[in-house]
């Protein structure tokens, strides 16, 4: 059935045979439409408008394209597995997840779900799709209004139905940039009194802790355990935090060895492959089976209860969430989301919990915080790679930027910032760019080695958390008010760069 509607001073044509309801005329701050439908189609005007995708999790691209551009997407098949969801991949439309924005000099309508079974959407120059993998009727809604605005009247759509865990400012210092895989008891004991010194709240391990991927206990870098490099971060002043990625195993763990019926499996019963790293493929367990809900309960209980770690950087946590065969049939977001609401009542409310490569709206009024874009580097530019997913500042910042929205409905993680200037190839400008958007996320993630600092690195620092959050006014695209600053990373975003670092 086709209905014609105005919406926002804007005619379209909204193609469903779902149930269509127009809320009356000021009953809604934006002008919307809802819609109940496992399928709907909306004809626009806007053949020379530009349209609006984020990805499925963390890492996957987000941003605008031009309508008559190339779709923003991972072209690597080995990278896109990991870092979005290759099973909705299109080399020719614009496609996205739970939601999708076109826009042109009159203004921008946005089609999004608020609850459905893995909803995506396709757009071209003259239509923009929505439909659920499921096939099963969701609950959508279409506003109207400038691009800012229906970004931020959809993320409080998204809380009323999917909840909102109150938004806490952060403060972290995270191993991973300076140790890597590295990082030990010795190497932990060296930097906890300066961490503490410089007014972190909380100090965060990252990986390189555990015997293996999918086996998580000490390695022989902390022989005294895990427990004990909690306690001396305790004792410090500082809040303990442990990475962990509960929802995966490498092939060669215990885990996967001893229990191969929970994890997801292809057709033919091999465990599927849920992504790369670490110079290998992972699989993911399936959490809809009792033996892999034991596992994450039993390793989540043991961080929190037993060591005593109270912030979680939960890592590679889409892996529950792809294709494939389980225990149990269930829509795959939603296997992830109950393997997170499984998390959290193990961890308990009062632990705090970041979600990094999480799919993004299945976290929320779970999850605490969500990183919002790939892992940053000390480099903005890398001639190597154009893939928006890699590890570089200038990916980092236009994540962070293209997804600060979503700070309405829960906390916002861009990843960590610089001030030092030993290995760094970053210029003043393009730190102070980063700085600007953990500030305008209320996080303010730092892993500079201490060694690595001069004493006026460590006074900013100091200054830098010091500095109480400022209220955040979303301005535009790549603009914000931060108090009574006005940030525009408009150049950042859309200026020109060189191939190379330097």
């Amino acid at each position: 059935m086709i209905h014609r509607i105005e919406l926002g001073g804007r005619s379209i044509a909204l193609a469903t045979d779902g149930v269509v309801t127009c809320p009356e005329a000021g009953s809604a701050a934006v002008p919307q439409v809802r819609v109940e439908a496992a399928h709907l189609s909306v004809l626009h005007d806007m053949r020379d408008g530009e349209v609006y995708r984020t990805g499925q999790n963390s890492w996957s691209p987000s941003g605008w394209r031009r309508l008559d551009e190339a779709p923003m997407r991972i072209e690597n098949d080995r990278r896109r597995r990991t870092a979005d969801d290759d099973a909705w991949d299109d080399p020719v439309r614009h496609h996205s997840s739970w939601l999708a924005v076109v826009e042109d000099e009159a203004g921008a309508l946005l089609v999004g779900c608020l609850t459905g079974g893995t909803p995506r959407l396709r757009v071209d120059r003259a239509a923009l799709e929505a439909l659920t993998e499921t096939g099963r009727p969701a609950q959508w809604v279409i506003l109207a209004g400038p691009a800012a605005t229906v970004l931020r009247a959809y993320a409080r759509e998204l809380a009323r139905s999917l909840g909102r865990r109150p938004i806490q400012a952060q403060s972290v210092w995270c191993s991973w940039y300076s140790y890597y895989e590295g990082i030990s008891q010795e190497a932990l004991d060296e930097e906890i009194p300066q961490v503490a010194a410089l007014g972190f709240e909380t100090l965060q391990i990252d990986d390189g802790w555990q015997a293996a991927v999918g086996d998580w206990r000490a390695n022989d870098r902390f022989s005294r355990g895990m427990a004990h490099a909690a306690q001396r971060i305790r004792r410090a002043g500082m809040r303990p935090g442990l990475w962990v990625a509960p929802f995966i195993a490498l092939p060669g763990s215990r885990l996967l060895a001893e229990h191969p019926e929970a994890f997801v499996h292809e057709a033919d019963g091999r465990p599927a492959v849920a992504g790369s790293n670490w110079g290998s493929d992972y699989h993911a367990l399936d959490l809809t089976h009792p033996a892999a809900q034991d596992h994450v309960r039993r390793t989540i209980e043991r961080i929190v209860e037993d060591w005593g770690f109270t912030y979680l950087k939960l890592d590679f946590i889409n892996a529950a969430a792809i294709p494939g065969v389980r225990h149990e049939q269930a829509d795959r977001e939603e296997a992830y989301r109950a393997g997170l609401r499984l998390v959290r009542e193990a961890a308990g409310d009062e632990a705090f919990l970041l979600g990094s490569g999480a799919p993004l709206m299945p976290s929320l009024g779970i999850l605490d915080a969500v990183r919002v874009g790939p892992d940053v580097a000390p480099m903005w530019e890398n001639y190597a790679t154009d893939d928006l997913s890699d590890a570089k500042a200038r990916n980092a910042l236009h994540a962070g930027i293209n997804r600060l929205w979503l700070g309405e409905v829960i906390g916002v993680d861009p990843d960590v910032v610089f001030f030092r200037h030993r290995r760094n190839l970053l210029d003043d400008t393009q730190m102070q760019w980063l700085r600007d958007v953990a500030e305008a996320s209320r996080y303010r993630c730092l892993s500079d080695r201490s060694a690595w600092l001069d004493e006026q690195e460590r006074d900013a620092v100091r200054q830098w958390l010091a500095r109480e959050p400022e209220e955040l006014e979303i301005l535009g695209r790549y603009r914000f008010r931060l108090g009574g600053r006005i940030v525009d990373l408009t150049r950042a975003i859309e200026g020109g760069a060189s191939p190379y670092p330097l």
